[in-house]
């Protein structure tokens, strides 16, 4: 008799741990380790979900007293036994349940309905067809006739038929009609799977089968790595390059060093808002072996990489820290650009950093691990100066004429001693103007959402807060005028209060500015610049 423990898909500290199923004959086949099962739970043997983490053929309990799994999920995704384990380390070093752990490592958890394109296809030879057309003519079977005379248009291309959908909706034929013609083997009906690529054309660009020639700083840098992987030496590397130095080229340089192996990468970028421009990049070089993978992906397309992942069709995963978890058996290579980035860490249990999360998965498959940063953390600076990371510098631009930028810091204070009430400063003003001038464009950046900071009770110091969250809420314009109050943890949203709910003062403020009150302020500024704001909001 085989024995299965499962844990149990309950948060909760006190179920942290393996309970012990009997597995039914008729489920050995698909009760495989990282499976997804539902079973007798509690006194009421309330049905629950819960994932195999072991197996074995001896029982830790009186055989009798211990219940069966009810069913295998045929709609669950299986977890990689390795993520399993990753998963556990998670577990011991995040303080989370193993249940959150094994949710966090699947970052698909259920099967889609797979995509199928449909083809129809001659079943006969075209001097068939022809005289069945005639026949059907003769009989004004019209739409049997559009049928065939599209699929006759093909010219060269008959045998590959013509398209499902393009009959229904340019010919006007019907799946009944379809169906009869198939029936009198007429015609065949060719089915193939068609995966979701959530790469559009746009994204893809122009193929590039080669990069840029390198400087001596980037040459440095690929044969040392070239030579470390070569040799069977697997470790991490902090590329500590300015910005514009071309560390992208390098690693892509590096990924074709660990693809000629055979082997898999993950690229790990901080937002999904920089998806584009890298999968862009990615793409011209590397072509249908390059995927992305993130939380704003439709469910199909979700599953459809991970798919692909798992059966090895694609050999790169882009993507922010989800992507880490990318099934990939021979992982090769991971890189983690801007690894400075707050983004690389979960709010959500496990609370882990995915800058040492992947220094983990790393050293389970024998892979490399590469970190990218103009500005490094703190922690993987240290590990550089103890000798645990490999340092490389780069402190020249990739482009001999390009210069870094000047930069100037404004004391604000004394713009208001000089009577500029605006929160641009007189020198942000006059570069603006000179750039507007000459039909160049400008990028404002200001780290925080909405139009206000926090609003608050000028009378009593009440700031108005989220219910949930205990934090500052934060204000937004609504047709030109702050109207809404939102939570950026919950997305908790409430009316702009009229008067104060602690003291009844009329006095409610707004304090700090958010992308919207630049937005407004820029407009009224410069009306004639075309202005674009782009945040979580838009």
């Amino acid at each position: 008799m085989i024995f299965a423990d499962v844990i149990v898909d309950i948060s909760v500290k006190s179920l942290d741990r393996p309970f012990q199923y009997k597995v039914p004959e008729e489920l050995r086949e698909d009760a495989v380790i990282g499976a997804q099962v539902m079973i007798p739970f509690g006194k009421g043997n309330r049905q629950i979900r819960g994932f195999i983490i072991g197996l074995s053929g001896e029982p830790k309990f009186d055989i009798e007293k211990t219940k069966s799994i009810s069913s295998v999920l045929k709609q669950g995704v299986v977890a990689e036994s390795h993520l399993l384990s990753l998963a556990w380390w998670m577990k011991e070093n995040y303080g989370s349940t193993m249940n959150d752990c094994i949710k966090t490592v699947l970052p698909v958890k259920r099967e889609i309905k797979e995509k199928l394109l449909k083809r129809i296809c001659p079943a006969k030879g075209r001097e068939e067809l022809i005289e069945l057309r005639e026949h059907f003519e003769e009989k004004h079977y019209v739409a049997k006739v559009r049928v065939l005379d599209a699929l006759l248009e093909e010219g060269h291309e008959f045998e590959k038929g013509v398209s499902y959908t393009e009959l229904i909706k340019r010919f006007g034929a019907t799946s009944a009609v379809l169906k009869g013609l198939s029936e009198q083997g007429i015609l065949l009906v060719k089915e193939t799977r068609q995966y979701r690529n959530p790469i559009s054309a746009k994204q893809r660009g122009e193929a590039r089968s080669s990069g840029f020639p390198l400087n001596d700083e980037q040459q440095y840098i690929l044969s040392h790595f070239q030579k470390d992987y070569e040799e069977g030496v697997r470790k991490p590397y902090l590329i500590h390059g300015v910005t514009g130095s071309g560390k992208t080229e390098v690693y892509m340089r590096l990924m074709e060093t660990v693809l000629r192996m055979g082997k898999q990468v993950i690229v790990l970028i901080p937002e999904i808002a920089l998806t584009f421009q890298t999968v862009k990049r990615f793409y011209e070089r590397f072509g249908e072996e390059v995927s992305v993978i993130h939380s704003r992906l439709s469910a199909g397309e979700r599953y459809d990489q991970f798919l692909r992942a798992r059966n090895g069709d694609i050999k790169i995963m882009v993507g922010p820290r989800s992507a880490l978890f990318t099934p990939f058996e021979n992982l090769g290579l991971i890189i983690m650009d801007e690894e400075h980035e707050p983004g690389y860490q979960s709010d959500n249990p496990p609370k882990y950093h995915a800058r040492e999360v992947a220094l983990r998965r790393a050293e389970m498959l024998e892979a490399s691990v590469v970190f990218g940063s103009a500005t490094p953390s703190v922690e993987i600076y240290q590990k550089c100066q103890k000798g645990a990371c490999t340092l490389f510098t780069m402190e020249k631009r990739a482009v001999a004429s390009a210069k870094l930028p000047e930069v100037s810091i404004v004391d604000l204070r004394e713009e208001f001693a000089a009577r500029n009430y605006s929160i641009f400063s007189r020198l942000l003003q006059e570069k603006i103007e000179e750039r507007l001038e000459k039909k160049e464009q400008i990028l404002l950046f200001i780290n925080r959402r909405g139009y206000a900071g926090f609003v608050s009770c000028r009378k009593c110091g009440q700031v108005m807060e989220c219910e949930n969250c205990s934090v500052s809420l934060k204000a937004h314009e609504v047709r030109g005028r702050v109207a809404l109050l939102k939570c950026h943890y919950c997305g908790m949203e409430r009316q702009m209060p009229e008067i104060c709910p602690a003291c009844g003062s009329k006095h409610i403020g707004t304090f700090g500015i958010g992308t919207q009150q630049v937005e407004t302020m820029f407009k009224k500024r410069f009306p004639s610049a075309v202005v674009l704001r782009m945040d979580a909001d838009t």
